[in-house]
Parts: structure tokens; C-alpha cells; sequence
């Protein structure tokens, strides 16, 4: 604690992503992770850039011919080449991961922050109910409630990612309520009220850029969960519908075929499910900042 009449030293609550650039990151591990970033990004790009119109075009003279120089990853039962499958698959999969994350982390961040602020105004019975809300969540089987809105409201683009925004919003909300009263009795937020800064101001400049990060850094680590919720829902038949190709799609449709025999239909998009997931997982790890912990 200060001395009488001397200024105690404010600890540095900045915003995660600038001590990652004021460089508290060992440079090794900096220069790693900028590889591992752009290496992600390009790989990235190139699944949602790429071309995906031959994706749908059969060719029933050449069904299930296994991996050959002109098909990488060999042809499905209606004789459409699988690479190309698997790379508009992915690119579905990854819009309706990237989708389902950013909803769940809006509708945490909005139930964590109403709880966060009743729980500081002395609101406790609200924020308890809110908890106990969070609670009962978390403590249905996320798949099984998945599969419940999806059948409410009928397979498609828009369904799965409302099954998988109301099933994985907790996290979001946790952590969210967590941040802002820990924020509240901050050295650096009390001094910053003392000095006659409204709580408005405070919010905006310091608790929100605080919690932002963090809310940022858990809805990127959300999103490979995401993909492969939706891929599992698509397999079992409760995934976009008949107008959207996922991996999750792809793999349901390989059952017939591997039934008979081939394998290829099965394995290689499930690898390329496997690969996009860990991708972007590795991606969000290596930007995640030491002062961030890890769960």
C-alpha cells in the first residue's frame, strides 16, 4: 500500500492485444505466432477464395473412384470430385462456425453484462436468477438441445446457428460478468472515478477495451467448437438443408459408400473437418497474449 500523501503506482489494465504489441511477448514466440497467423490466413483465404462450381456437377461414369493424380481425394457416389466437395464444405462450414460464435458471444456479452452491472448496483437477486439461467443451460447436453431447436425450427443455415448461439452463449457470459466486477473494484477504475470521471467515461475508455479483448479472443476459440457442432448435426441428418454443402453434409453422404467398400468419401473430408478446426484453434493460441490466461 502507498504512503500517506503519495500516488500508488496504477497497475496497467490495458487492452490485451497492445501489451502483445509493446512486445511482453518473447520475440520467439512473437515471430511464431505472425507465421502462424499468416500461414492460417492464407490457408484461410484460399478455402473461402477458391472456386466451388464444379462442387455440385455429377458425373455418374466416374462414381467412387479412389484417390488418383486427377482426383487427390477421389470421386463420391455421383461422381463429383471430392477435393472440390470438401473445399466448399469447408467454406460453409466455416461461415456457419464463424456465424454461430459471433451470436453467442453478442448474446453472452449482453446477459454477462446485465448480470456484471445489477450485481455492482446491488442488484443480487437479478444477477443470481441470471446465473441460475446460465446454470441450467449448461447443464443440458448441448447436442440433445441442438438437435431439439433444430427439428422446432427445420433444417437450414439459419437454424443450426440459433442451436448452436443458444447453446454456447455461457461461456461468453461468464466470463463477461466475471471481467467487469473484477474491473469495478480496479485500483485504475477508482482512481479514474475519484479524478471525476463519470462511470459512462470509465466504461467506454476502460472496463469495455478491457473486456473486449478477452470476448474477442473466446469467440475466435469458439468457432472450431462451432464447426464441428454443425458437422455433427449435418450428420445426423439436422444440418442446412438441401441448398448448403458442409463437411458435416459431405461425410452423412459418404455412409452409402463406405458401406460398399470406399473409404476415401469418409476419411478425407473428415481429415479436411479435423484440419479446419485445428487450424483455426492454433491461429486463436498463437495470438492469445501470455496475460490472457489459459482455461
Amino acid at each position: 500500500m502507498a504512503e500517506p500523501g503519495t500516488w500508488a503506482p496504477v497497475p496497467d489494465h490495458g487492452r490485451p492485444w497492445d501489451r502483445l504489441a509493446r512486445g511482453r511477448t518473447p520475440p520467439g514466440r512473437l515471430r511464431g505466432a505472425r507465421v502462424a497467423v499468416a500461414a492460417g490466413l492464407v490457408v484461410l483465404a484460399l478455402v473461402v477464395l477458391l472456386p466451388g462450381g464444379e462442387a455440385h456437377r455429377a458425373d455418374f461414369a466416374h462414381a467412387l473412384l479412389p484417390p488418383s493424380g486427377e482426383h487427390p481425394f477421389g470421386t463420391d457416389q455421383a461422381g463429383r470430385d471430392l477435393l472440390t466437395r470438401s473445399l466448399a464444405g469447408a467454406r460453409v462450414s466455416l461461415l456457419v462456425g464463424l456465424a454461430a460464435a459471433v451470436s453467442a458471444a453478442v448474446l453472452g456479452t449482453l446477459v454477462g453484462g446485465a448480470a456484471g452491472a445489477l450485481a455492482r448496483r446491488g442488484g443480487g437477486g437479478a444477477d443470481a436468477l441470471l446465473m441460475r439461467v446460465v446454470d441450467g443451460v449448461n447443464a443440458l447436453p448441448h447436442l440433445v438441445l441442438g438437435i431439439v431447436v433444430v427439428a422446432m425450427l427445420g433444417p437450414s443455415l439459419t437454424s443450426v446457428v440459433i442451436s448452436i448461439a443458444v447453446t454456447h452463449w455461457t461461456t461468453t457470459a461468464r466470463l463477461v460478468r466475471a471481467e467487469l466486477l473484477a474491473l469495478s473494484t480496479a485500483g485504475f477504475v477508482e482512481a479514474a472515478v475519484g479524478a471525476g470521471a463519470s462511470r459512462r467515461s470509465v466504461l467506454v475508455h476502460h472496463q469495455l477495451p478491457h473486456v473486449a479483448g478477452r470476448v474477442l479472443l473466446a469467440t475466435v476459440l469458439m468457432v472450431p467448437h462451432a464447426i464441428m457442432h454443425e458437422s455433427a448435426l449435418s450428420f445426423l441428418g439436422l444440418g442446412l438443408g438441401d441448398d448448403r454443402t458442409s463437411l458435416g453434409t459431405i461425410i452423412e453422404q459418404s455412409r452409402t459408400a463406405v458401406l460398399a467398400g470406399a473409404w476415401w468419401p469418409a476419411v478425407l473430408p473428415g481429415l479436411v473437418l479435423v484440419g479446419l478446426s485445428l487450424l483455426v484453434f492454433l491461429v486463436a493460441e498463437r495470438v492469445r497474449p501470455r496475460s490472457v490466461g489459459r482455461a
